[in-house]
């Protein structure tokens, strides 16, 4: 029986998963899109803890218009500046079993605009 394209997203998500660890110094940016929003979190592995959180759900982006693309780099700027504002430059990109295209890499770019490595 053919899997569905979650069960597929999930499957990728798990083989990319066991190789990916964020910790203290350089944490997971771990990214989920809905239809919708998409949301990203900075995420310490080693305490089970999210450092930072920015989403397409907050006020300040949801009065914006744009296509979701354009929002999702928005969001990727505002990650990375409360990345900043927290000390942290690095982290580890965790695409969550997504595919590294549309929003999902517009999310990418705007973070590195806006200053973080990967």
């Amino acid at each position: 029986m053919a899997l569905t394209k979650e069960e597929k997203r999930i499957r990728v998500k798990r083989r990319v998963r066991k190789n990916i660890f964020g910790s203290a110094s350089k944490p997971r940016l771990s990214v989920y899109r809905s239809n919708k929003d998409i949301y990203a979190q900075l995420i310490d592995d080693t305490t089970g803890k999210t450092l930072a959180f920015a989403s397409s759900r907050e006020k300040e982006v949801v009065s914006l218009n744009g296509t979701k693309s354009e929002i999702s780099t928005i969001v990727g700027k505002k990650i990375a500046e409360r990345a900043k504002a927290t000390g942290i430059e690095t982290v580890v990109f965790d695409r969550n079993g997504f595919v590294y295209h549309g929003r999902v890499k517009a999310l990418a770019d705007g973070a590195r605009e806006a200053g973080l490595k990967f």
